[in-house]
């Protein structure tokens, strides 16, 4: 067996990126998706041969109009299979705080997304679903710091 068949035959994993930004009252941006509730952070599938920094821009100059260049990372979760959800990476950058300029710039792909709004962490709790919201709240403990977390379950480990 070569090299590129065995590579082949190994497991895939879903993976997703998303990137938190924020205004100037350290507000987050929430984007409501069209075809699914409730609502995201900006974000999506990442691609085949798409690295999870590639996807996360790519994927907020399709829902946003904006071509930003994320700060840092700030986590990774693994998530096992549960229920109807398959094992997956999810990664969430750090996209900054938004100038009044580039908030007004937002244009929304509206396929995808049909409004936004920045949101205070609890509102955003609220908005989001359990997982995503818990993967914010982790994020939200770091911001200041250098650090990455990495989560398992939405859990820190490490």
């Amino acid at each position: 067996m070569n090299q590129r068949t065995y590579q082949e035959s190994l497991p895939k994993k879903r993976m997703a990126a998303g990137c938190l930004f924020f205004n100037s009252e350290d507000e987050v941006l929430l984007v409501n998706p069209t075809y699914k509730d409730p609502w995201e952070i900006p974000g999506g599938i990442i691609e085949e041969n798409e690295s999870p920094l590639q996807a996360c821009i790519r994927e907020v100059r399709e829902e946003l109009g904006l071509t930003v260049k994320p700060k840092g990372l700030l986590c990774i979760d693994y998530a096992p299979t549960e229920g109807d959800r398959l094992e997956g990476l999810h990664f969430i950058f750090d996209g900054g705080t938004l100038s009044n300029i580039e908030i007004k710039n937002i244009t929304l792909q509206t396929e995808e997304v049909s409004e936004y709004r920045f949101c205070t962490l609890n509102e955003a709790c609220k908005l989001l679903n359990e997982r995503v919201g818990n993967r914010v709240q982790q994020c939200f403990k770091i911001l200041k710091s250098d650090r990455t977390l990495y989560l398992e379950k939405r859990v820190e480990i490490l």
